[in-house]
């Protein structure tokens, strides 16, 4: 049986919240709870999480296309949680012990395989799982091997650094570039997908812009978006995927729907009509599904793609001390076939009325319903515009958006995440920092 954790332990008889994950639900929860019960000793905070650092993942495909410097979008746990009043647990969620009460943790090593930290386990008396999503490969041969997907800001910074190693390979090399050498294709044509697509259309010239006169951005470079469905953004409404498909058609990037790949390769893809693609980059964005490890958590509800199924209290439908939130929960959504989508919006509203009703159950009242808000959707692509619709109780009715005003909601979305963690004037803080930093380096990275 692991070590149980409890350093630093709170007075006896304190109620134990545990959150397992550090995304955006689980670190504005932990962060809030942290502020409002850790602080005055009325719970203990503790937040699991395998990652030393937080970058908001509706940002990795922006890092992967290098036009941010993710250094100065990461916020360090430990800082976090020292500022916010609630522990932080370096480790990955291995099991469940739901008799005694306990989340297990694997080792974990460094770079060259030293142990950091022992298996052990942290007590709990309710606990919160919020470990997000995974790609889904869907079995597809090939892509473990030689696609990279957008889970993580390492493989978003792996991407990048690939990218830009073939921009210099092409530019010394004294033979002709071989077909896709400088190929770009990227499966999924989803919110990832699209606005990758977009990004790299601007940062591959800005790129090459440096000093790489030897590639020529208009005839070696091809960014293909390949899109099972008969659309781009099939999840969201028809008017908005027809603007993107228009915008990445004009940018240049080639849009194939009703493209069903069979395989990838290192040397390209391969569809299901046979036809191949060559492509030395390919980006893996087609689907999302929970972590294996929600199969195995002690018994608890799971649907096919591995979710947590979930009461709309937010609690499993197996143990009432046990919830879920965001991309790892499947939450029901009254008057829809579906349950909630896992969207960043969502996220953050099953983190703000988690946060009240752990405060209900702590005084021993019984838990609201979540309900979920759909306030619209919004498509960044880039520097170029951006698409959308806003409805709900925001504006009262749903209506389109495009160009600036789109822009500035999306961004708009973000600093709301960063309210959440830092406040108000720390948030207006950083972002101005980052606009002023802007202007003394390239303007994309080039390493």
């Amino acid at each position: 049986m692991p070590n149980s954790e409890r350093d630093r332990a709170a007075p006896a008889g304190l109620h134990k919240i545990v959150i397992v994950g550090g995304g955006a639900a689980g670190l504005e929860l932990a962060t809030r709870l942290g502020d409002k019960l850790g602080r005055h000793q009325k719970a203990e905070i503790a937040l699991v999480e395998r990652a030393r650092t937080h970058l908001w993942k509706p940002l990795l495909h922006v890092i992967a296309a290098g036009s941010m410097d993710p250094s100065e979008h990461e916020l360090n746990y430990l800082a976090q949680a020292h500022w916010h009043h609630f522990g932080y647990r370096y480790g990955e969620m291995i099991g469940l012990d739901r008799a005694k009460k306990l989340v297990l943790l694997g080792a974990t090593y460094d770079e060259e395989g030293r142990e950091i930290t022992p298996p052990r386990s942290v007590p709990y008396d309710t606990l919160v799982i919020a470990i997000g999503s995974i790609t889904n490969d869907f079995g597809t041969p090939g892509v473990a091997e030689y696609a990279v997907p957008l889970e993580t800001p390492e493989q978003a910074a792996r991407f990048h650094r690939r990218l830009v190693n073939a921009c210099i390979r092409a530019h010394v090399q004294t033979t002709p570039l071989r077909p896709g050498q400088l190929h770009v294709v990227i499966i999924g044509a989803g919110a990832t997908g699209s606005e990758l697509a977009a990004e790299l259309h601007h940062t591959v010239r800005e790129v090459v812009a440096y000093g790489l006169d030897r590639v020529n951005p208009e005839r070696d470079v091809r960014i293909i978006l390949l899109e099972a469905a008969d659309r781009v953004l099939p999840a969201l409404p028809l008017r908005i995927s027809l603007a993107t498909a228009k915008l990445l058609t004009e940018l240049g990037v080639e849009v194939r729907t009703n493209a069903r790949v069979s395989e990838v390769r290192a040397d390209g893809v391969r569809l299901a009509d046979g036809s191949f693609i060559p492509s030395e980059l390919v980006v893996w964005a087609a689907g999302v599904k929970a972590p294996k490890v929600l199969q195995n958590l002690d018994g608890l509800e799971v649907n096919r793609i591995n979710q947590l199924v979930v009461l709309e209290t937010l609690q499993t439908t197996r143990d009432p001390d046990i919830f879920a939130i965001g991309d790892c929960a499947a939450c029901p959504w009254p008057g829809h076939p579906n349950p909630v989508p896992p969207r960043a919006q969502a996220a953050h509203q099953q983190a703000s009325h988690l946060y009240k009703q752990l405060q209900r159950k702590l005084a021993g009242q019984p838990l609201k319903p979540f309900v979920y808000r759909d306030f619209g959707s919004l498509i960044s692509l880039g520097a170029y515009s951006a698409v959308g619709n806003l409805m709900g109780g925001l504006v009262g009715r749903s209506f389109f958006i495009e160009g600036y005003f789109a822009r500035l909601m999306y961004r708009a979305l973000y600093f709301m995440h960063e309210m959440a963690l830092f406040g108000l004037w720390r948030a207006v803080m950083s972002s101005l920092a980052r606009a002023f930093s802007r202007g003394m380096g390239p303007t994309v990275k080039l390493h």
